[in-house]
């Protein structure tokens, strides 16, 4: 499906003011468009003002390095509120429309940021968004580690506006604590997992996950707790779920993707959670080129559920409430709006977690179970079970 013009456009300028001058030929590269409409667009931009051109190159309409941005005054409205969301991000769009609902309520315009897969990205594309007469923000910053984590925390506790962080959770005792924030119980996401497919009788789990965001490591961290003390889990193992699922693929110290059919094996595990949906279809297929069946050989929960029903065996899944972490994050924000002082209005600062639910379909199922059934149909009796 093609990218639609305005979102191209939006992520154009977030690379651009958070890099600085950057080769219009490296920018269709990166969005995977050619050079006469990635010009375009760029023209585009700077007849509206939103960048600069000259000889192939785009630049940043921002105030020069050492210098403080002068504020815009507000429009007539009071502003729009910026939304601030990684690029490529489905799970966020989802919360992002979310957001968008409750502010259309209020009455309340929203001025949509697109960040770029960049350290950093984040700040100059909110100091410009304030600069613009924006009155609140509604960010999840991408945080691919946790040295870019505490990066930030800085310059978002210094803001001048109402911000609500979503779906981040800072750590505590950080300058951030103090913040809003909205995301969802990632750690009752796994109890979800764990305890349906102990439920169904398997002992020997394995987490392949990402170790590139912070709902990652949060997943990664409850399974690990979980798994240890659970009295119905035998052995559990945590993997790599992709060679691009680390902060940083090409350091030296950089975990390294498991083969996952293998490690099954070794394990004697009859069951997997995999984060990411399109990692987890991805790695369903791979289990599927080992000759590992599922359900039948290993039963296969997802985390995420964007597209997990949509497999050729539709997945299991984790579901956070996406929308609603959206759209509660923009009554929090709302909330803070219409007090009297813009950043303390509305009373302390909250901390809201919603709690994901489990949608099963057809990838779990009892270890054995094909293999008692087939059993049954022959007419044999003592199924042999999986590896317990």
């Amino acid at each position: 499906m093609r990218e639609p013009v305005d979102l191209r456009r939006q992520r154009i300028l977030a690379v651009v003011q958070s890099r600085g001058a950057t080769r219009v030929s490296d920018l269709a590269a990166e969005l995977a468009v050619s050079v006469v409409t990635l010009r375009r667009d760029v023209e585009e931009l700077a007849r509206e003002g939103k960048l600069r051109r000259g000889h192939g190159v785009a630049r940043p309409v921002l105030p020069e390095p050492g210098r403080a941005a002068v504020p815009v005054e507000p429009t007539a409205d009071g502003g729009p509120v910026a939304v601030v969301v990684p690029e490529r991000h489905s799970y966020l769009y989802e919360a992002l429309h979310g957001a968008r609902t409750a502010f259309e309520e209020a009455g309340i315009r929203i001025a949509l940021h697109i960040a770029p897969a960049v350290a950093g990205a984040e700040q100059p594309i909110v100091e410009q968004a304030l600069a613009a007469g924006a009155r609140g923000l509604l960010i999840a910053p991408r945080w691919r580690s946790r040295t870019t984590e505490e990066a930030d925390y800085a310059w978002l506790a210094r803001l001048p506006v109402p911000a609500v962080v979503m779906e981040r959770r800072p750590r505590r005792g950080s300058a951030l604590h103090a913040v809003d924030t909205v995301c969802t119980d990632h750690w009752y996401g796994i109890h979800l997992a764990v305890a349906h497919l102990t439920g169904l009788g398997h002992r020997r789990i394995v987490l392949a996950a990402r170790d590139d965001s912070p709902t990652a490591r949060a997943l990664r961290a409850a399974f690990v707790e979980i798994a240890a003390d659970h009295p119905d889990v035998d052995k559990w193992a945590v993997a790599l779920s992709s060679p691009g699922a680390a902060p940083d693929p090409a350091a030296e110290t950089a975990e390294k993707p498991i083969d996952l059919p293998s490690l099954l094996a070794e394990l004697g595990a009859t069951a997997a959670v995999l984060h990411g949906d399109v990692d987890a279809l991805m790695l369903v297929q791979s289990l599927r080129d080992g000759g590992v069946r599922v359900p039948e050989d290993c039963s296969v929960i997802a985390y995420d559920d964007v597209v997990a029903g949509l497999g050729s065996t539709p997945l299991s899944a984790v579901s956070p409430p996406k929308a609603e972490v959206g759209r509660a994050a923009a009554q929090m924000l709302l909330r803070r709006l219409d007090g009297r002082s813009p950043v303390l209005g509305g009373g302390p600062a909250r901390r809201l977690e919603l709690l994901p639910t489990l949608q099963v379909r057809g990838s779990t199922q009892a270890p054995g179970a094909a293999d008692a059934q087939a059993s049954d149909a022959t007419g044999t009796s003592g199924a042999t079970s999986a590896s317990q």
